[in-house]
């Protein structure tokens, strides 16, 4: 039965009346509350989908509005997945924990309760599957990871997912990330407008095919658009023995004449002062949290995983599950700090 734009709005009563049961049980199973089975879930989807029904904005809105005014009781948990081979170090680095914060704190406004669950051992993803399911949990947040965990016989086609980042390759779900590109557009042109004229970047070189791809994009994007005549080489290093490339590291700030540096390897912030100080050599790093420097961009990972919540409660609500066809990509921007890592040469003289 179609309906045409002078019919009644259809209402969530008239499908409980079609069906037989109460108004609040069609809300739930709209929403794929775990409270209802799947096949009454199914059940109401369809014939929500017969009667044209659709969400009233405007008592939506009020609801929101209702529901933003009181304390939330949780209803339901959602999975945070770490498959790190030591999942402890995961929350260690500053920006993923708080991803996990931002995105812990969205939830329990919304009703549920975040949970994490570690792939590892004897936990295999059948296995992981099993014990999701018997939660009665159906959406997914995977934060990143160092080393592409085994998904295999993972059933991703019963979950909701959101990704954190570009590690994973697979599954190829939709991603919420910081705006890497922006951000080191960003950060060249605040080094630049604290007087600084010769900037380079340095990353590890297996950084430079998977994770930090996007910063040195927005780098050369960065180059071009303050018309350098002559662009300088973005340096590749071995990030676990940054001791022995200090020649080639020094070599080239030297036959660069660079004045200022950015990059994402934390150890570099710790090792250039001891030969290029401040006052000789600026540095600003693409995380202010993780990068040991205190100059450069806050990603803002809180709100990246408050908006990866979003995402994630916008496909359970959508009954959106499995690998999307079209993958979506949503960017955070971050911000500039200043820091004494990176003097401002504007006061200088």
């Amino acid at each position: 039965m179609r309906t045409n734009s002078t019919s009644p709005r259809i209402s969530l009563r008239d499908i409980a009346k079609r069906l037989g049961v109460s108004h609040v049980t069609v809300s739930l199973a709209l929403r794929d509350n775990p409270r209802i089975s799947l096949t009454m879930r199914e059940k109401v989807k369809a014939v929500a989908e017969e009667m044209s029904y659709r969400p009233d904005p405007m008592l939506a809105a009020l609801a929101h509005y209702r529901k933003d005014k009181k304390e939330t009781p949780v209803t339901a948990s959602l999975a945070w997945i770490n498959a790190w081979p030591e999942a402890e170090i995961l929350r260690h680095h500053r920006e993923f924990d708080l991803y996990w914060e931002g995105a812990e704190q969205a939830a329990q406004k919304a009703g549920y309760r975040l949970e994490e669950f570690r792939q590892q051992g004897e936990i295999t993803p059948r296995r992981l599957d099993q014990i999701l399911s018997s939660r009665g949990i159906n959406g997914l947040l995977l934060p990143p990871h160092t080393y592409p965990p085994d998904w295999t016989g993972f059933p991703w086609e019963k979950y909701s997912v959101v990704k954190f980042g570009r590690s994973l390759q697979d599954p190829a779900a939709h991603v919420v990330t910081s705006n890497q590109v922006g951000n080191t557009l960003l950060a060249y042109r605040k080094i630049r407008e604290r007087g600084y004229e010769r900037i380079g970047f340095v990353t590890d070189e297996q950084r430079a095919m998977e994770s930090s791809t996007m910063f040195m994009a927005g780098y050369l994007f960065a180059q071009r658009e303050h018309g350098m005549q002559e662009n300088i080489p973005i340096l590749d290093v071995k990030a676990h023995c940054l001791h022995t490339c200090l020649p080639e590291i020094h070599a080239w700030i030297e036959q660069h004449a660079l004045d200022a540096v950015i990059t994402d390897l934390p150890g570099i912030p710790q090792l250039l002062p001891e030969t290029h100080p401040p006052e000789r050599l600026g540095i600003a790093v693409t995380s202010i949290l993780d990068g040991h420097a205190d100059a450069g961009i806050d990603q803002n990972p809180r709100e990246v995983g408050r908006v990866a919540f979003q995402v994630l409660n916008s496909l359970i609500h959508d009954g959106a599950k499995g690998i999307p066809a079209i993958p979506h990509e949503l960017l955070v921007s971050g911000l500039w700090a200043d820091g004494k890592s990176l003097p401002d040469r504007r006061q200088q003289g």
